[in-house]
């Protein structure tokens, strides 16, 4: 849905993760001046992106979804941005629905943030209840994570920190990314003078066992990769009490196939916990936007339709951690 106009200093590239259609054929044949990797088997979100950018030299990268539309200067105020903030490793345009465009959007609307047992939410949407976009989020914000549906990145600073965790494999990979971007000691940003339009869902929806199972694998992944290992009995012990009652609550209603997900997610986080890739941590370091509270308690408890995130105050999201490694 990107609409390709030259631009000076831009350059396209589309990575084919191994699609089972003629999308390869109609690049080529439709779009001959696009650079085109078509990759044999699908490596997830992780590897696609991984393998895709091994092939570009540039200054910035540019992570841009397939079921994207973008407005009128979107990629101007982003490359502004990063230009004038040399300690801005990431930004992200505001992102709204395509089908509802006077609303954001789930996988990112104004800029993500995290509570301290790993759960993810955004400026514009907490959990399930997304706003309607009135304006109360066009300043532009350090955040905790950027979307993997329209990110920008410094080039250098991607293969130093060996991109996306490809254990991975999809969803929540660009959290960890930006935990560690902010570990190197660099900021991530939400520019609301871009704006871009996303479907999403395209892969797997929300309402399915398989993407619930990856969230809740991703999840664990990432907070034994960066939490300080001092924290991590704690954390894991709460958190282990939360995915057990979302367990037991799919049991007995019924969604034996998300009761399943949670139990797989877990037996194969223990199981693979080894194999990731766990880099240096500073003894100090200031990550910004981690909330201090549960955001699942504090939705759950004061409901859906009162838990705004302008009245979550904001000396909750500075997170000074000293780390005793």
């Amino acid at each position: 849905m990107l609409e390709h106009t030259a631009q000076p200093g831009v350059s396209f590239m589309v990575v084919d993760n191994g699609s089972t259609d003629d999308s390869c054929d109609f690049v080529t044949k439709n779009y001959p001046e696009i650079q085109l990797i078509c990759l044999a088997q699908n490596h997830g979100y992780t590897g696609g992106y991984n393998i895709g950018l091994q092939h570009i030299k540039a200054d910035y990268y540019v992570l841009l979804n397939s079921d994207v539309a973008v407005s009128s200067g979107w990629l101007a105020s982003l490359v502004k941005l990063m230009d004038n903030e040399v300690k801005v490793g990431v930004c992200m345009p505001k992102i709204k629905a395509y089908n509802k465009p006077q609303s954001f959007e789930y996988a990112g609307a104004a800029g993500g943030f995290i509570d301290r047992f790993g759960f993810p939410f955004c400026r514009g949407r907490i959990l399930s209840y997304i706003e309607e976009d009135k304006g109360q989020y066009d300043e532009r914000q350090e955040i905790f994570w950027a979307t993997g549906a329209c990110l920008m990145v410094r080039a250098p600073l991607f293969h130093e920190l060996d991109g996306f965790d490809e254990l991975f494999f999809a969803h929540m990979e660009e959290i960890d990314f930006c935990w560690r971007v902010q570990i190197a000691g660099y900021k991530v940003m939400c520019e609301p003078a871009s704006v871009v339009y996303h479907i999403g869902g395209g892969t797997l929806s929300n309402n399915n066992p398989r993407k619930l199972y990856f969230n809740y694998r991703n999840s664990l992944y990432m907070l034994y990769k960066n939490i300080p290992r001092s924290k991590r009995f704690f954390i894991f012990f709460i958190r282990f009490i939360l995915d057990s009652f979302s367990a037991i609550v799919y049991l007995f209603s019924g969604k034996f196939s998300f009761f399943s997900a949670v139990c797989r997610a877990y037996f194969h986080f223990l199981r693979n916990r080894r194999k990731l890739s766990i880099r240096p941590q500073p003894p100090t370091i200031s990550v910004t936007g981690i909330y201090r509270r549960s955001i699942v308690w504090d939705f759950f408890i004061k409901g859906r339709g009162k838990l705004r995130f302008n009245a979550l105050s904001e000396p909750q999201f500075s997170y000074p951690e000293t780390r005793n490694l």
